[in-house]
């Protein structure tokens, strides 16, 4: 085979196939409901306010060579397209590449495809609703009756599930999450009770992110959509905090098959606390992988100017056209291995 041409291309062209039938059928989705598509710079000041989502970072030099700044590959159009909305656009959304600087896996590349959308006077339930829709219209172009991974299945058909992080932390590892939200080390008991590795010096991200790897992602999406929502705030860098309870955000991830297709938020308006978020993931990152972004000023100061009430989400192109077809592998539905 000619050394340009991947050596299973020939066995990936009908997911290749339905990877457009799936790319139409989004755009459609939104076109139909009275988005505007945009295109926002990949090349950002702030790649992203979040602890454990690292970027790739680039030079921009003058014409006399030197380096004037430094940017990155943005791991989310999210920034830009906020910006857009505070200009006064109320439905947009985005498809793109993004960039996000980790090892690759069977379900994650350091580049890949993403659709992002946002509506202003929303909140994070609806856009739940708009996920629901937007599945089925998928399902329905590829002439899918239901999604699948290895050996589960997923109906988008169904009536969707909606379970809180607090009650799935209880139904599938048995521990009531609130008790622990600023007791470490009560929590690394628990985890380590549950037979998970744990270590003296893991974190609370830390232990929370083992409990949901090995006791609860396995569990969601299985049969029907499953939402988990409302995280702790102190994971929810970008979102609304729930009017009745403060110490959780109004955040949800969509799960299907097992495996976690988006992330979405009732948005974060207050540019105050925005900025003090800011600091403390930035502090963290610190800590923990030696480096640190700079805040987009712009951005803060389009959140002082005014972002109305606003939901949006973050869902990933690949990994829904795995789900669709199958495939079990990422690069099983990319047009170029990675």
């Amino acid at each position: 085979m000619n050394w340009w041409i991947p050596e299973n291309f020939a066995s990936k062209k009908a997911n290749l196939k339905t990877r457009q039938v799936i790319i139409k059928a989004i755009r459609g989705y939104f076109d139909s409901h009275s988005f505007d598509e945009v295109e926002t710079p990949i090349l950002q000041v702030c790649p992203v306010i979040d602890t454990h989502i690292r970027a790739f970072a680039t030079d921009l030099r003058g014409v006399d060579g030197n380096i004037k700044e430094t940017v990155y590959l943005h791991t989310s159009p999210e920034f830009a397209m906020k910006k857009l909305m505070v200009a006064g656009m109320s439905k947009i959304y985005q498809i793109c590449h993004v960039f996000r600087n980790a090892e690759g896996s069977t379900r994650h590349v350091p580049e890949f495809a993403m659709i992002e959308w946002y509506r202003t006077q929303a909140d994070y339930t609806d856009i739940m609703a708009d996920c629901v829709e937007l599945l089925r219209a998928c399902a329905i172009a590829a002439a899918k009756n239901e999604f699948n991974y290895k050996n589960l299945s997923c109906d988008p058909f169904k009536d969707w599930e909606h379970l809180t992080v607090c009650e799935a932390f209880k139904r599938y590892a048995n521990i009531q999450l609130v008790d622990y939200l600023e007791d470490k080390e009560g929590f690394h008991r628990e985890v380590k009770a549950l037979g998970l590795h744990t270590a003296e010096d893991d974190g609370w991200d830390d232990l929370f992110f083992r409990v949901m790897d090995e006791k609860i992602e396995p569990q969601l999406g299985i049969g029907q959509l499953t939402f988990l929502c409302d995280y702790p705030i102190s994971m929810a860098s970008l979102s609304k905090p729930k009017a009745d309870d403060p110490r959780f955000a109004e955040r949800f991830e969509l799960y299907v098959c097992g495996i976690e297709l988006a992330n979405a938020f009732s948005e974060l308006t207050d540019a105050a606390e925005q900025r003090k978020r800011y600091h403390i993931e930035m502090d963290e990152k610190e800590r923990l992988y030696g480096e640190r972004y700079p805040l987009d000023e712009d951005f803060i100061a389009a959140l002082e100017h005014g972002l109305p009430p606003s939901g949006g989400i973050a869902l990933g192109i690949d990994r829904l056209v795995m789900l669709t077809t199958g495939a079990e592998n990422i690069q099983d539905v990319l047009w170029c291995d990675i």
